[in-house]
């Protein structure tokens, strides 16, 4: 079984590094793609034994993601896993997102910041979360964790999924078309570290819009 991680990038030369040391050990495949950053990400990330995949122009994060899931599929994959680039996440969690996959329980895993423990910003933990939870519901989606990039999905799952939207609403685009394949999904928690507080309303409100258009569209 073909375990395959994509982790976006755009401008985290100080981050990247150390996430790919943590990162590497744990998967069968590395792939980074780096969204046109501005800053050395590109190059810091080539000196790993990683696939270092670059867009031409930055093209956001759900794009991103949808490169490197191609990538992923079209080399064998089994199991696609998305990691962020900002040392957020804790490595050490990706054998409890994926032991569901791996024995069989699932399809298709979402880590939830909800069952475990992050330090959230007050905006994003009282506002932006909240609101993003009821439209999710709105869509038939009743994860505890609306927003989550920190996932693992069997490659019959991908295959059934294109990522479209751009922005941060990506994450409930693809709990949407996951839930909609009626394959078997599960949360685990996981622990989140929030480096910078720097949420913004007019972000937050973005994702809201991405929702409700992800809803009048389907």
């Amino acid at each position: 079984m073909k375990i395959a991680c994509v982790i976006p990038a755009y401008n985290e030369a100080k981050n990247i590094g150390p996430v790919l040391k943590k990162v590497l050990p744990l998967v069968d495949e590395l792939i980074v793609v780096d969204d046109c950053s501005s800053d050395e990400t590109n190059l810091i990330a080539k000196k790993y034994p990683v696939t270092v995949i670059r867009h031409p122009i930055n093209r956001g994060q759900g794009a991103a993601l949808q490169t490197g899931n191609e990538y992923a599929l079209k080399n064998g994959a089994d199991i696609i896993l998305h990691f962020d680039a900002d040392n957020q996440f804790k490595a050490e969690e990706i054998p409890i997102v994926l032991a569901p996959l791996i024995a069989g329980e699932a399809e298709a895993v979402f880590g939830s910041r909800f069952l475990g423990k992050a330090n959230f910003p007050p905006l994003k933990r009282y506002l932006i979360m909240p609101l993003a939870r009821q439209l999710n519901r709105w869509l038939g989606i009743k994860t505890s964790d609306p927003q989550s990039g920190f996932r693992a999905l069997k490659k019959e799952i991908w295959q059934q999924i294109t990522i479209y939207n751009r922005g941060m609403a990506h994450c409930s685009e693809i709990l949407f078309k996951t839930v909609k394949t009626g394959c078997i999904l599960k949360e685990v928690p996981i622990h989140v570290t929030y480096h910078h507080f720097g949420q913004k309303l007019s972000g937050g409100f973005r994702i809201i819009k991405d929702l409700l258009l992800q809803k009048l569209s389907n």
